[in-house]
């Protein structure tokens, strides 16, 4: 018996598995693999946990899903959520299926809570005027103001005032949404529960015991009856600065001196006499209240400081003159204190103020409603409503379960395994859009919150990514985004740059370049990265030793024409051009052309050894050249590449990534399409307008090289002269004649 068979029987459930990334990830393929998700190990689970914001995912079912409410979906919820869609529908595959209208038959009838699914869809088709069709849509289930739109309950515990059936019930319930705030009811209409009752009537309590305490002492709290209220009023709003004055007025008593000071310096008036001045106006109003002298009693009207004397005169009619009598056009300082002390008890009594949200009712609504039975008939309301609770709430999970038929599958291939971001054929939750820019399509882009804190994660990923602020002309919305360049070069690459944004809804963005975090982006990039290195530093050395000459050059044409004019104020006699140095001359030509020796004899050198390689051999050293040359870089890009992970730039936006899950070279190169001519295009060569004088002599001057390598290597290995110096001639030593050997007669001349 196979392996697979005995684990069935056991009672485990077989997974299958596929392999992208790098790492094995579940295939989920049926309603079973779904209905058994408990079972699956969670350290085989792609991801932990993810965020509610920033995904392409719709965000009700995700706030469905998030039972706690915390803004993160975790693997309990996800569990939770696959057993409880699948126990409710006849044939868990449907999950699989999925699709935006959930069939009617579909639905679980079985059970008791399948039943009151299916009756509750229905009752929403009846209530929207739909009774006779065979399946809710999302749209349907999610137009609650018009379900409960004709219903009087609708299990939510909350009452409109419309939902009462007389007109003293109906004013009770505007008044407590008047006093106290309103909830909104599943028919979007403002209503109250029963804590918003409570509150109210307890308000109406408080208020009226606090009135009950002044009726029940009037004389001391309410010495002025009702217009004490006012006259307590009037002396709160000058008291501060009365006291003042009459403080002011014991210090002049206390120190003569210090009446002058206690009035104010004359800079401070002079500081006034330049300014626009108001009745009003704060400069004035900060001066006391009235010239200060030692035991002087305060004004009422007469020398008051003008920004003060609308106060003073309430107080006066309001306080003064019901408490000490008419014609009092000053008071002492015992006579204020009488005045705040008969006014006290009223004080106190309106610091114990209770009920203030109620007091806009009038004493007698108060008291009225305390002694209706209004509380009762709004309590007897939201209990009829509460009664209605599960069916409501039936309803309101038809609307789960549509979008779980639709959704729940999709997200589950997003976070049990990745099967949306290596499949190709769809785009992953987390990727927003697509970025074009530098001749480039980047498909795994981002969205960033935070982009400082997300590029401190993000670079351990060892991906090549830009940051980009993204704005939409016409509209304040705007977006930073991380695009990942998984394909071509950076040669282009900066901050700055500007390119498109698209959404997945279609929308453009202008995306520019804010940040990048640099890294290897393909094998291409490091084979040619060694070779533009030595562009570069050559042309920079080139650029710095031109700029060197024409420096000098200017230099020096300056000084010529300075000397010149020198020459021109104080002529002097030329001096003598110097005899010609032919030994100089030569010693120059002599070292130009050891110079050149050099060169050329290194250049035979390397071409002659090229050359005297047999064929074989000349491919073996052009490749270990370049070996040599590229191969560090492209071992360094191999390693990066190799370690590329998607997984920090997920971490870094708030997911729990429990794999490894890699972006290997082939799909990274899947990922950012290079601009590339349509199958079947045309090319035309022949630029008008490249540049011409290069490609002209190019070739040429490549010609000649190559000659001049040749015909050196020729010469110096093939014809030159032997470098072994030749012996000379031994001379023959002179031989001994004999003495007694005839001698050779001498042979006379020609004559």
């Amino acid at each position: 018996m196979s392996e697979g068979a005995t684990t069935a029987q056991s009672g485990h459930h077989v997974w299958q598995f596929f392999r992208a990334g790098g790492f094995d990830q579940v295939k989920l393929e049926s309603g079973a693999d779904i209905a058994a998700l408990d079972q699956l190990d969670q350290k085989l689970w792609v991801a932990l946990s993810c965020p509610t914001r920033g995904l392409e995912f719709d965000a009700k079912t995700l706030e469905l899903i998030d039972t706690d409410k915390d803004g993160r979906i975790r693997v309990p919820e996800i569990i939770a959520a696959a057993k409880w869609a699948c126990a409710n529908l006849k044939n868990p595959d449907d999950l699989v299926k999925g699709g935006d209208a959930l069939p009617l038959g579909a639905i679980n009838d079985a059970t008791p809570e399948g039943k009151q699914l299916l009756a509750s869809a229905r009752q929403i088709l009846t209530n929207l005027g739909k009774a006779s069709a065979a399946a809710i849509t999302i749209e349907d289930a999610a137009d609650t103001a018009r379900i409960f739109a004709q219903t009087r309950f609708n299990g939510d515990g909350i009452v409109p005032a419309d939902s009462a059936d007389d007109d003293a019930t109906r004013a009770a319930i505007a008044d407590i949404i008047a006093c106290v705030g309103s909830d909104t009811d599943r028919s979007t209409k403002p209503g109250v529960n029963q804590a918003r009752v409570d509150q109210f009537f307890a308000e109406l309590q408080a208020y009226s015991d606090w009135q009950k305490k002044a009726e029940d002492a009037p004389a001391a709290i309410l010495p002025l009856g009702d217009a004490t209220a006012a006259a307590f009023d009037a002396l709160k709003a000058v008291r501060a600065k009365v006291d003042d004055y009459f403080t002011r007025c014991r210090l002049a008593a206390f120190d003569p001196r210090a009446a002058a000071a206690l009035n104010r310096s004359e800079a401070d008036f002079l500081a006034l006499a330049t300014k626009d001045l108001s009745a009003s106006g704060a400069e004035v109003g900060g001066f006391p209240l009235a010239r200060v002298e030692a035991g002087k009693p305060l004004p009422l009207a007469e020398g008051v400081n003008p920004a003060w004397a609308g106060a003073m005169s309430t107080l006066q009619s309001a306080v003064v003159v019901p408490i000490l009598g008419a014609g009092k056009t000053a008071i002492t300082a015992e006579e204020w204190a009488a005045l705040t002390a008969r006014l006290a008890p009223c004080e106190a009594w309106v610091a114990g103020k209770a009920g203030a949200s109620v007091e806009k009712l009038g004493l007698k609504r108060v008291r009225d409603l305390l002694a209706s039975t209004t509380k009762d008939a709004i309590a007897s309301l939201i209990a009829q409503d509460k009664a209605l609770e599960p069916e409501m709430n039936a309803i309101v999970a038809v609307e789960r379960l549509v979008r779980y038929y639709r959704d729940l599958c999709r997200l589950l291939n997003n976070f049990v395994a990745f099967a949306d971001f290596y499949a190709r054929d769809t785009k992953a939750v987390f990727q927003v859009g697509t970025l074009y820019l530098d001749g480039r399509a980047c498909e795994l882009v981002v969205r960033v919150d935070d982009q400082g804190k997300h590029a401190a994660l993000a670079v351990l990923s060892k991906t090549y990514l830009a940051y980009c602020d993204c704005t939409r002309k016409g509209s304040t919305e705007k977006m930073t985004i991380a695009a990942a360049f998984t394909g071509g070069d950076s040669d282009n690459l900066m901050v700055g740059r500007n390119g498109v944004f698209y959404d997945r809804q279609g929308r453009d963005w202008d995306a520019t370049i804010t940040k990048i975090t640099e890294q290897p982006i393909s094998i291409r990039q490091a084979i040619l990265a060694p070779y533009k290195r030595i562009g570069r530093m050559i042309g920079e050395q080139i650029e710095k030793i031109a700029s060197a000459r024409d420096k000098a050059i200017t230099d020096k044409a300056g000084s010529s024409i300075e000397d010149a004019g020198k020459k021109v104020e104080a002529p002097k006699p030329p001096a003598p051009h110097p005899p010609f140095d032919i030994a100089k001359f030569a010693g120059i030509f002599a070292a130009i052309g050891l110079a050149i020796g050099a060169i050329g004899a290194v250049l035979a050198a390397i071409v002659g050894g090229f050359l005297g390689l047999t064929w074989w051999q000349m491919p073996l050293v052009i490749l270990g050249v370049f070996i040599l040359i590229s191969g560090p870089s492209v071992i360094i890009a191999c390693l990066k590449l190799h370690k590329r992970n998607l997984g920090p730039i997920l971490d870094a936006n708030g997911w729990a990534i429990n794999a490894r899950v890699k972006i290997s070279i082939p799909f990274g190169g899947a990922l950012t399409s290079v601009a590339k001519l349509p199958p079947g295009s045309k090319r035309r060569l022949v630029d008008p307008y490249a540049r011409k004088s290069a490609a002209r002599w190019l070739v040429p001057l490549l010609i000649v090289l190559a000659l001049a390598a040749g015909i050196a290597y020729w010469y110096f290995y093939h014809h030159r002269p032997s470098r072994q110096p030749q012996e000379a001639p031994k001379a023959e030593a002179p031989k001994e004649v004999a003495k007694d050997a005839p001698q050779a007669k001498e042979t006379p001349p020609a004559k």
